[in-house]
């Protein structure tokens, strides 16, 4: 069974491995804006959260310097920030597990 705000993800114990445990995950979507001066949160725009990239939007290096960064900024592993569209557009929608949206927001710094 699979759902846009939970993943089932498999939990290793010492005697083999447990029944699935269910880690929140989440979508955002993005508007990011290559050759930035530096890598920064630029702030929401509604629903839509705008993000600053330095690196240039050549042969995916755009998309894997947001991946790093949201990684970061979030403090989760880069494998749990992945890219669900968006390859080749400034706007993309990113998944997120390990944290609901409400603590990504609580994570992401304030801008005002």
């Amino acid at each position: 069974m699979f759902c846009l705000s939970r993943r089932r993800i498999g939990v290793l114990l010492l005697g083999g491995i447990a029944d699935p445990a269910i880690m929140p995950s989440c979508t955002l979507e993005l508007k990011i804006i290559p050759n930035a001066p530096r890598d920064e949160i630029a702030g929401w725009l509604g629903a839509v959260l705008k993000v600053k990239i330095h690196a240039p939007a050549l042969e995916g290096r755009a998309n894997d310097a947001l991946l790093d960064f949201l990684a970061t900024t979030l403090g989760l592993p880069r494998r749990a920030v992945t890219l669900v569209r968006g390859d080749k557009s400034r706007r993309k929608v990113v998944r997120v597990t390990g944290l609901s949206l409400a603590e990504v927001r609580a994570r992401l710094p304030a801008v005002t």
